[in-house]
């Protein structure tokens, strides 16, 4: 039974492999467009985070996060891809490339566990990150900023 207010965010679980590829692919949108309030409505006002070595809880925590992330990080963009997927559960990767303050640029590689309510709402995300200094002759994300296309390779056809 949902108990929560908010609307429910499609799609719901449990996941079938439709359904997750689907989710993984929202998020990835979401990130890219590098809007904070936008990302944090697909979590629930509770939500718990841990990424890197920060802990999180809340909405306006990860809003707040996420300001100050794409600040710091600029030209962003980011390929997520699913790994695997249970009931309400999903694990994906992703790696992102960005480039600092200074014009030095970094791909980011990482991977994500997510827990979602009975709303499709994410209760849970844990995510585990490493940095790569890359020179700019060894970038592989070139797409306008914002959505990455859907025929541009994804990190499995890209060897990453």
């Amino acid at each position: 039974m949902n108990t929560s207010t908010e609307p429910p965010r499609q799609p719901l679980p449990p996941f079938h492999l439709e359904s997750a590829v689907q989710k993984v692919r929202m998020a990835e949108d979401a990130w890219n467009s590098r809007d904070p309030a936008r990302v944090a409505l697909a979590y629930t006002p509770q939500s718990q985070w841990r990424n890197r070595s920060e802990f999180l809880m809340g909405r306006e925590a990860i809003k707040a996060f996420l300001a100050a992330k794409w600040n710091r990080e600029k030209e962003y963009r980011l390929i997520k891809e699913l790994w695997s997927f249970q009931s309400n559960r999903i694990a994906a990767r992703f790696c992102y490339e960005w480039q600092d303050a200074t014009g030095h640029r970094f791909r980011s590689y990482g991977n994500e566990n997510w827990e979602f309510d009975e709303n499709g709402l994410m209760q849970l995300r844990l995510a585990s990150i490493n940095d790569l200094s890359i020179l700019s002759t060894e970038r592989k994300f070139f797409w306008p900023l914002g959505r990455r296309p859907d025929d541009h390779a994804s990190l499995s056809q890209m060897g990453l």
